[in-house]
């Protein structure tokens, strides 16, 4: 599903965020891309919709390479929930953002809107669809911006950091979620917990290389490889 070759990216400071990337990843694979902060986690999935074009290397999404021309295709296959939900969050109302990304895909209207409605509910969010979405929760908002891209039923769903705004109870329920979807999945975060319980892979970057990658538990059992990442122990392996 996805193939990524030789990827590096310098930013304009003079960063070199990745260096060499390579990797592979199948139809329907659940995986997450691990690392302290700086180790280029977020550079790499921005490239996985065109958010960020490789300056060298190639990235590949199913048949299509990610570069100007077939960005709006990629876009319709991949969909990214940022870190930050304020930068997914910009309309009037929630059903106005979770309505924007198929109104401007041309995607059949009555049947997401049915989705739509679905998604809200399943987020706890219906009640508040007509709200703006400066006015919910930070965790409602976390919620919101997930339903904008579920609704437009993409092929890959990447989140960056999705349980950083959530409670034990809106956590469990993410994780019940994921674990029901049948897309491929890439996750960036720092919650080992959550990994643990919804990637069945990992693979570890660290200044812009990586440096593992195999089965989640395996390497999420690795104290003293996590430990020369920047990353612990998943909660329930420290007790």
């Amino acid at each position: 599903m996805i193939a990524i070759e030789q990827l590096a990216y310098t930013y304009p400071d003079g960063t070199r965020a990745l260096d060499g990337i390579d990797l592979r990843v199948g139809k329907g694979e659940s995986l997450c891309i691990a690392g302290s902060n700086g180790a280029g986690k977020s550079t790499l999935v921005n490239h996985l919709n065109g958010w960020l074009l490789p300056q060298e290397g190639a990235v590949r999404i199913g048949e299509l390479q990610v570069n100007k021309k077939a960005v709006e295709e990629i876009r319709k296959m991949v969909g990214l929930v940022f870190q930050k939900p304020d930068d997914q969050l910009f309309m009037a109302r929630v059903w106005d953002d979770v309505m924007f990304g198929p109104a401007n895909l041309g995607m059949d209207e009555a049947k997401i809107r049915a989705e739509a409605e679905r998604l809200l509910r399943i987020f706890g969010l219906w009640e508040l669809h007509d709200k703006p979405p400066a006015h919910l929760s930070q965790g409602q908002k976390r919620f919101a911006a997930i339903a904008t891209v579920l609704v437009m039923q993409p092929q890959v769903l990447v989140m960056d950091e999705p349980t950083s705004d959530l409670d034990p109870r809106n956590r469990r329920k993410l994780i019940e979620l994921v674990n029901k979807l049948p897309m491929t999945r890439i996750t960036v975060s720092h919650d080992l917990d959550f990994i643990w319980d919804t990637c069945e892979r990992v693979c570890i970057l660290s200044k812009g290389k990586m440096v593992a990658d195999g089965p989640t538990k395996k390497l999420l059992s690795n104290q003293q490889l996590l430990e020369a990442n920047g990353l612990e122990l998943p909660l329930r392996l420290q007790a």
